[in-house]
Formats: structure tokens, sequence, C-alpha cells
């Protein structure tokens, strides 16, 4: 063995090639084909929900917690099949995030996994606010809430702005449903899901309210606020899909825009994903409507919203 070697600080052996050879073995890795990695048919679900996941722009730490959940079930069902014991984890969620920053599209994909891993029998969203489950009188509550629970049998009870049943104080019969809501996830844990959604300290708050609640929600996922290169992805991405393109001024003033109204509205009252969403779809009715005026059907024309196609309700 002819290579000079060189130890480390930490006692590990670095082998160094000599230039000719490392060229050569270089040139080898570089024409050697890898074979392409395939997924097991077993696990046609993961890559399904990760095809899906992959749509999404940002939320990392959710994508992560998905991988983590499916392999905590997939290595369950294993150790099952062996006889080894296998403790029933509850799958109650907290997702904590200020508005349109994807909590509900993620609900929805988390009960299509669920679904195709027979951890839910139907794997349907059921979506709630405080209106839905909080009632007029005593009792009104408690029933409201038990006739929710029970759509939602088989599935996932999304509560957004959760920490709303709190506000009212003793008195008020929000207290009444976060109760039953508590009775109904310890009795039937195994058989519907609910995931919780609102901001962040307000949630952190709502935990508060009944000592019970903290322990029962053992998967908390917080969304970020999206950035400015990630709502411009978001446009983008939606002006791709219907075939659309925004013009280098356009861009140029949709930054602007974005880069003034994240410093000057509050995280809690700027609705991110869902702001640019509507400025595209608005974009693309004043583009038709320009068209329209003009006459002018020419191709390009008919693909790129221009800068003046951009209308933001806070000009």
């Amino acid at each position: 063995m002819d290579q000079p070697m060189r130890m480390k600080n930490n006692g590990q052996i670095s082998i160094v090639l000599n230039s000719q050879k490392r060229n050569s073995l270089a040139k080898e890795i570089v024409e050697t084909p890898v074979a392409p990695k395939a997924i097991p048919p077993e696990h046609a679900a993961l890559k399904e929900i990760e095809d899906e996941l992959g749509q999404l722009v940002g939320m990392e730490e959710m994508k992560r917690m998905i991988k983590e959940i499916y392999a905590w079930l997939y290595v369950n069902k294993k150790r099952d099949e062996i006889g080894l014991k296998t403790g029933k984890q509850a799958l109650h969620m907290m997702f904590k995030g200020n508005p349109g920053t994807g909590k509900t599209t993620v609900a929805r994909l988390i009960g299509k996994l669920f679904l195709k891993m027979n951890v839910l029998s139907k794997g349907h969203l059921i979506e709630a606010e405080r209106a839905d489950l909080v009632g007029e009188y005593i009792g009104h509550t408690a029933q409201k809430t038990r006739d929710l629970i029970k759509k939602a049998m088989g599935g996932i009870l999304f509560i957004d702005e959760a920490y709303s049943l709190g506000r009212g104080g003793e008195k008020d019969f929000g207290k009444e449903a976060i109760d039953t809501l508590v009775k109904h996830m310890e009795d039937k844990q195994h058989d519907f899901i609910l995931i919780l959604a609102g901001y962040s300290r307000e949630m952190e708050y709502f935990l508060s309210l009944n000592p019970g609640l903290h322990s029962r929600f053992p998967l908390v996922i917080d969304f970020p606020d999206y950035s400015i290169d990630q709502l411009m992805e978001i446009g983008n991405r939606m002006l791709v899909e219907r075939e659309y393109n925004l013009s280098h001024e356009a861009e140029k003033k949709l930054r602007d825009h974005l880069y003034w109204l994240k410093s000057s509205l509050t995280p809690n009252s700027f609705s991110n994903g869902r702001y640019i969403r509507n400025v595209i779809e608005k974009s693309i009715r004043t583009q038709a409507m320009r068209l329209l005026m003009l006459n002018n059907f020419d191709r390009h024309d008919l693909v790129t919203i221009r800068s003046n196609d951009l209308v933001f309700e806070e000009d």
C-alpha cells in the first residue's frame, strides 16, 4: 500500500491517494452506473404521501414528523408480527402557527396516510370551529361536541382556532366543550384523531386550561411563517400549473410588495400562503379583463401576467 497515511487528532486514519490514482478512481466512480433504489411495495403509502408533501413549499419539520410517525407505525406492525410488545400510542396532534401556513392541507394528508396504513377506517376530515362545538345553554355544548366526534369516527376532527374555546372564562360554555373533548380523547383515543390548531402563544395558554390536556397531545408540529422566497415559489407554482408566468416587472412588483407587507403587518394578521393565492387568482382575472378590452389574444400575452395585472387590496 503506497498511499501516504495521515493520522487525525481523533485517532481516525485518513488515506490520501496520489493525484493520478485519485483521478482514475474518480473516473471509475463517475462511469459506474448506480441502480436506483426501488421503493418496496409495502411502502407505497409513504411514497404517495411523500410525493404530495413534495408539492408543499417549506414545512420541513412537519415532513420529518410525518415520516417518523410512518416509521413508528410500520415498525410496530413488524414487532406485532413476531410477537413483540407494541404499545398503542395516541396520535392526537397540535398544529401551531399563523393563518395560511398549510395546517388544514397537512391534516388532510395525514388522514390519507393513516387510512392507507389502517390506523383510521375512513381517513376523512371534519373541520370545526368554536361555533360548531359551543351551545347556547347548559348541556347543549356537550351534545354538539359529541355529535361532531361521532361524525369524525374513523377519521380526523380538526378544530381551528381551538384556543377560542377557552376565551370566556369559567362560566363560558367553551370549557364544557374542552372537558367533553378530553373525555372522548381518552375513551375513544384509537377510534379518531383530534387535531387542534391555532396561533402558537394562544395554544400554549389553551393547554393550561385543563390539567389533562397537555399530556394528550404527544405530537406538536410548528408551522412557521413563509419567507419571501417561499411565498414567491408558491405563487410561481400556481402560475406554472395554470400555464401563466410573471413578467420581470411583475415579479419585482410582487416581491417588493411582499417585503413591504411583511414589515408592516403583525405575523398574526398576515395570511401567508392564502394571501399569495388570492393575489395570483386576482391577477389572472385582471389580466383577462385587460386582454378582453384590448381585444388582443396573442399566445405570449395570454400566458403573461404584467405588473399592472397585480392589484393589491392594501394599495
